[in-house]
């Protein structure tokens, strides 16, 4: 999309591409770079959970390298990926991380004038290959093979879905902001029942499945995007069209994201 506008990438770093955002202090910025969009860590809290010294390396150390490579090329601005998860009353490893970095991006800002947007996600989901392998993902391409999707709560827990299109179009607005944060969702709550019960529609088979509740994992999720609304972002893919549109990306392509995996 930045390139669709204009924009011209100076320096991709994508661990999917054997460029590790932990090298970064390594690399050379061989030309001038107007803004640093960073969107590198390690996102699994439950995986956190287990070892969190995934988050210490990737997302707390990482984001020193980042805050530091900013400063020593004298790029003016950073756009940081935090998460709203942070705004949920339970803590756990990958929320400290997010907030350690939040406070980086201010204190880089107070001491080196470097300005920052703070972005949250919520829930992002889309029709591409998730290898993070999250909830959209792991339950279509279960209910693909006619297994179980599972939910680790009870039939009230929600989450506030962001469908990517959404989330790109307010990420697009928020970055032109100078030293503000914003939460970006669909703003509403949903209940995982009524997401699964339509991915199992789609697919004519599969079954939801109750388990406990995760550690530290929270059961209500609604955020508010009224700072990002007076930008004029809109959220214009319901839950029910991004589902059906991711659904059908992912039968398309389920052979090939099978041999991936």
């Amino acid at each position: 999309k930045l390139k669709k506008e204009g924009h011209k990438p100076v320096l991709l770093v994508d661990i999917r591409e054997e460029k590790n955002i932990l090298d970064i202090d390594k690399m050379e910025l061989k030309e001038k770079a107007d803004v640093m969009i960073h969107l590198a860590s390690f996102c699994k809290i439950n995986k956190i959970i287990e070892n969190p010294l995934l988050t210490f390396e990737n997302n707390s150390r990482g984001m020193e390298k980042v805050m530091e490579f900013c400063r020593r090329n004298k790029i003016p601005k950073i756009v940081f990926s935090s998460s709203s998860r942070i705004l949920s009353k339970e803590k756990n490893p990958y929320t400290s991380s997010k907030i350690y970095g939040e406070e980086l991006v201010k204190g880089y800002f107070q001491c080196y004038g470097i300005d920052y947007v703070i972005i949250r996600p919520s829930t992002v989901y889309g029709p591409f290959n998730d290898k993070t392998e999250r909830l959209i993902d792991i339950w279509i391409l279960n209910a693909l093979k006619g297994e179980e999707l599972k939910i680790f709560g009870d039939e009230n827990k929600t989450l506030d879905f962001t469908h990517i299109d959404d989330f790109i179009d307010g990420f697009l607005l928020a970055m032109k902001e100078k030293n503000r944060e914003f939460d970006i969702s669909c703003g509403k709550s949903i209940k995982l029942i009524y997401v699964a019960d339509l991915i199992i529609r789609l697919a004519g088979q599969g079954e939801k499945g109750f388990y406990e509740s995760e550690i530290a994992q929270p059961q209500e999720v609604e955020l508010d995007i009224s700072e990002i609304r007076k930008l004029g972002f809109s959220p214009k893919i319901s839950i029910e069209e991004g589902v059906k549109r991711t659904f059908e990306w992912y039968k398309r392509n389920f052979e090939e994201i099978e041999k991936e995996r």
